[in-house]
């Protein structure tokens, strides 16, 4: 795929750590997929494994993104950074990054278990309560699906002025 110019170029995120901030600070993302010429579009909560470069999801163990998964493993995604809207100017400040790459559904038990411990570790500030109430033994992985996003290309684009 071509890498496009970003328009108001003042405001491309061009630090490789700025941007993985930005996949730090967030909690969701939304993922494009498509099948046949037939777009799909979900929000997921995530977790970013840094070095791995990858975002790690749960899912049901059916359903109509693994359909999609399936079929085109090519997917792209989007986190936003909500910097506060500014009143009185019908501006938004933000961070953005757009990503690419491929998705897979994990099947390995030791990588599902890395997966979900990431996931957790980024959404939670005590992820054990969790992992005790929910995760009694290696079997309650197989009540799951845990997906692996592994990022390929990333870009960035803030209202923060250089």
């Amino acid at each position: 795929m071509p890498k496009y110019h970003m328009h108001k170029h003042e405001r491309e995120i061009t630090n490789e750590n700025e941007l993985i901030e930005v996949l730090q600070n967030g909690k969701f993302t939304t993922i494009a997929m498509c099948r046949d010429n037939e777009p799909y579009i979900v929000t997921l909560s995530y977790g970013y494994d840094k070095n791995n470069n990858a975002l790690y999801f749960h899912a049901a163990l059916k359903g109509l993104k693994l359909e999609f998964i399936k079929h085109n493993p090519s997917v792209c995604g989007t986190v936003i950074e909500d910097l506060g809207y500014v009143e009185d100017e019908c501006e938004q400040h933000f961070r953005s990054v757009v990503f690419r790459g491929k998705i897979s559904i994990i099947g390995n038990l030791d990588d599902k278990k890395h997966g979900l411990d990431i996931l957790l570790d980024h959404l939670e500030k005590n992820p054990d309560p969790i992992k005790i109430r929910n995760i009694k033994n290696d079997d309650s992985y197989n009540k799951i699906t845990m997906l692996k996003f592994e990022i390929t290309e990333i870009t960035g684009k803030t209202t923060k002025k250089k």
